[in-house]
């Protein structure tokens, strides 16, 4: 049986974590209706805690001026190292390891520069074909920075024909296959068009058994599932904090370098004064000497005004913990699962893998109708004051967040669906 209304009212009764919507601001239309947000994988909500971080430091700005490096609230000089023990808590890192700074595909750059060092023989990237567009730019103008053509170097590995999802043992075999002729893989946590998770620790293991640097795009998973970076032994990772870490649009990025490489004078880098050793990176000195760890890989002092948010949002997750988090996900994800295959059978597909280890918050839907048609059914939903995102030709994309997004939010959210897809 399809669960109705009361199932929802008393699994929101039922929750732990229910009390954390209220720490968020949740937008209203026109007429003051309140809307039901499940857009969380492309911006989060803001915090209500938000503001209070962001005007602390306007006021520190205002009163002292220059002296709110040293003397303000949070003074500005080390701001980013605040960040840090709670994002290597949602990453299993190490806080050495992690660091927040830039966005994510100036993070990615950067980590190209120290980890695609191609040779002769080892001068290929092995990515997934539908990649983020913002991935697949950067690292064939790193190609082409090589002077390496992508037609010949960069290798794209798509999920069998009539599939959706990628197969762990496909990417591994794939990777053996092309063996040590790869000089980097890099793979998303969460693959952003279907919201499959992907098995990370077997595919960093293969990439590693044939001498490949591994980098991860964890714009989708951090902050949305169980990360262990550390143990993993990826070499690097990059993150955005808007989607699901609630930090605003256009907030700090971060970035995860694993321990093993926290010394390493070995690796080129493009260096900035902010990853100088902190001790000595006031004497001004001609020569860089790197700080250890991720740190190390700055270039810039931080952006106060866009770590604000973070802190505020970290904050929140070091109350809720990630893993009562995303024990709430793996529920409220199955309940918009069961609900749509219950009211829509024949009419919805769900492209996302069904198992919830497969799978973060996000489920990704295809409407068995022409392209127009599925399209006027998320212009329909928008209509009754559901917010998803529409991916062209076909896919609308509805993310039930567990911070801020309740059991009736859920059901609320198919309801209108099912008015849309019947109309």
């Amino acid at each position: 049986m399809t669960p109705g209304a009361a199932e929802a009212i008393a699994r929101d009764a039922e929750d732990p974590l229910a009390d954390f919507a209220a720490e968020f601001h949740h937008p209203f239309d026109s007429t003051g209706r309140k809307l039901v947000y499940l857009c969380g994988h492309s911006l989060g909500l803001q915090s209500k805690s938000t503001a209070a971080h962001v005007e602390q430091e306007l006021e520190d700005w205002q009163r002292l001026g220059v002296l709110g490096h040293h003397e303000g609230s949070r003074p500005w000089i080390d701001y980013h190292e605040q960040a840090a023990a709670p994002l290597a808590a949602l990453v299993g890192a190490r806080e050495l390891e992690v660091v927040a700074m830039n966005s994510l595909t100036v993070n990615l750059h950067l980590m190209m520069v120290s980890f695609f060092r191609p040779q002769a023989g080892r001068n290929r990237v092995l990515i997934e074909k539908s990649a983020f567009p913002s991935d697949r730019y950067a690292i064939v103008s790193q190609l082409a920075f090589h002077g390496l053509n992508p037609r010949d170097h960069l290798v794209e590995i798509e999920p069998r024909e009539g599939e959706r999802a990628l197969r762990t043992a496909d990417v591994i075999d794939r990777i053996a296959r092309e063996g040590a002729g790869l000089a980097l893989v890099l793979l998303p946590g969460v693959q952003y068009l279907t919201g499959q998770s992907l098995d990370l620790a077997p595919l960093i293991a293969a990439a590693r058994r044939v001498g490949a640097a591994v980098g991860l795009d964890l714009a989708h998973a951090i902050g949305n599932t169980l990360l262990q970076l550390h143990d993993w032994n990826a070499d690097f990772a990059v993150w955005c904090s808007y989607k699901y870490l609630n930090a605003g649009p256009g907030a700090v990025g971060g970035c995860f370098v694993h321990e093993r490489h926290a010394n390493s004078a070995h690796l080129p880098r493009f260096a900035g004064w902010w990853g100088h050793d902190a001790a000595t990176r006031f004497r001004m000195g001609p020569d860089f000497s790197p700080m250890a760890g991720a740190p190390g890989w700055q270039v810039s002092n931080p952006p106060v005004l866009s770590t604000a948010p973070l802190l505020a949002s970290l904050a929140i997750f070091e109350r809720a913990g990630i893993r009562r988090l995303r024990e709430k996900s793996i529920a409220l994800t199955g309940f918009l699962q069961q609900l749509i295959e219950g009211l829509l059978p024949g009419l919805v597909e769900i492209i996302t893998p069904p198992a919830p280890e497969a799978r973060g918050c996000q489920l990704s839907l295809r409407i068995a109708r022409p392209a127009a048609d599925a399209r006027r059914c998320h212009d329909l939903l928008r209509a009754a004051g559901v917010i998803g995102d529409w991916r062209d030709p076909d896919v609308l994309r509805l993310a039930p967040t567990p911070l801020y997004n309740s059991y009736h939010d859920v059901f609320a959210a198919v309801n209108a669906l099912s008015r849309a897809v019947l109309a």
